[in-house]
């Protein structure tokens, strides 16, 4: 069953949700926004697929051993979150009785996009990008390799979703889709611009430059740091015209106590 949604808004936008009877659609925990009183709500700590956090699945056969092993890996689930950084929790929203409406919307100013899912490609997106899916759509975690992690800031922790249906993600400022292959098969981002990209797209992280006079001005003054994220291959890209940290030290500047200092860069002394 298809889900039907309409993005509205400008500077900040929203979902609206139509569900059929019967249809659930699932959300982080603190983007939902209001449905109409024939719609459910119910708070889980395991994802779909999991067994939902309800009854187990397999009916009396299943046991103590079925249960043990749905609370186990819930419980990996949630600490995957965790570590993460991510809501421990969703919310689930089930329509009764008729036609139901529920809305939806992220934390920043800025887009949503709702991507289709056909069960061949999986998508990635930044931590903090998912705003609700269906319930034939898993959600899940993805960790970078150590190098491109330690190295990747925002890139090391990707949100991952699979299976058929819906996905509705956000981001900050304004979207542009790119592919990699129309430029050469590689582009170079800054790592708070990725907001998503499907399953094919090498996501890797290098250092601006050489340790040298002209390495260490992109580093200082650039704004930069000391790397780009890389993006290879040929699929689709989302990414996002602001980063959470610009926004934040504009918005720390305009209190007077702007903690990125005159030059950016290395000399950034970071947020909060």
């Amino acid at each position: 069953m298809t889900l039907q949604q309409e993005i509205v808004g400008n500077a900040m936008q929203m979902a609206v949700v139509s569900l059929q009877p019967g249809q659930t659609v699932y959300c982080e925990a603190g983007k939902f926004l209001f449905k109409t009183s024939n719609v459910t709500m119910e708070t889980r700590l395991s994802g779909p697929g999991s067994g939902g956090g309800g009854a187990p699945q397999g009916g009396q056969g299943a046991g103590m051993g079925g249960m043990l092993r749905q609370a186990m890996g819930t419980a990996m689930q949630v600490g995957q979150r965790a570590l993460a950084g991510e809501s421990l929790a969703f919310q689930y929203f089930t329509s009764t009785g008729g036609e139901g409406t529920v809305g939806f919307a992220g934390v920043l100013p800025g887009e949503m996009r709702a991507l289709e899912l056909n069960g061949s490609r999986a998508w990635f997106a930044e931590k903090d990008a998912f705003v609700a899916a269906e319930s034939t759509v898993e959600f899940g975690i993805a960790w970078q390799g150590g190098k491109t992690g330690r190295s990747g800031g925002e890139g090391f922790v990707l949100e991952k979703f699979t299976g058929r249906g819906t996905v509705i993600i956000c981001g900050a400022g304004n979207f542009i889709d790119l592919n990699p292959a129309d430029f050469g098969g590689r582009i170079e981002v800054d790592t708070g611009c990725i907001v998503a990209f499907e399953e094919g797209i090498e996501y890797g992280v290098q250092r601006i430059g050489g340790l040298n006079r002209q390495g260490m001005m992109n580093a200082v003054f650039g704004g930069e740091g000391l790397s780009l994220a890389t993006l290879e291959g040929n699929g689709r890209v989302i990414l996002q015209s602001l980063t959470i940290e610009g926004l934040a030290n504009a918005l720390k500047k305009a209190q007077g106590g702007d903690k990125q200092g005159p030059t950016g860069g290395l000399f950034s002394t970071g947020v909060g």
